[in-house]
């Protein structure tokens, strides 16, 4: 079934496609918790402001560290947060671990966009 992803402050469709979107049970570093990852996504209806955060952060049980960069994704419409970009999609290509590093800073890693389930308003397509 094909859904329509809005924004739920101003209501503009972010054309977001079903079939990009990753199955809840797929796992990711970042975790699932009240959101949809897609792995695609149309950046023309988007905005991007870069975050950096200064604070311990955990990636695997064996490798934490103290600044994270992540990107935000706003409404282009309003400005609204709608959620955020990750680089812990799927692996790119296979890479053996490397120094005992986690695993996105071995293997390079495709964009995941986290979208928050409050942020968007879903309706079935008709």
């Amino acid at each position: 079934m094909a859904y329509i992803y809005s924004c739920r402050e101003c209501g503009t469709d972010l054309n977001l496609r079903t079939f990009h979107l990753f199955p809840s049970d797929f796992y990711f570093e970042a975790g699932n918790h009240d959101t949809l990852s897609f792995a695609m996504i149309d950046e023309s209806k988007f905005k991007f402001v870069k975050e950096n955060k200064f604070k311990p952060f955990f990636e695997t049980i064996e490798y934490w560290g103290i600044q994270r960069n992540r990107i935000k994704i706003r409404c282009y419409s309003c400005g609204k947060l709608l959620g955020h970009i990750y680089d812990d999609g799927p692996p790119l290509r296979y890479s053996p671990n490397q120094w005992f590093l986690g695993p996105s800073q071995v293997i390079p890693r495709a964009p995941r966009y986290r979208f928050k389930i409050k942020s968007l308003k879903i309706t079935t397509e008709t």
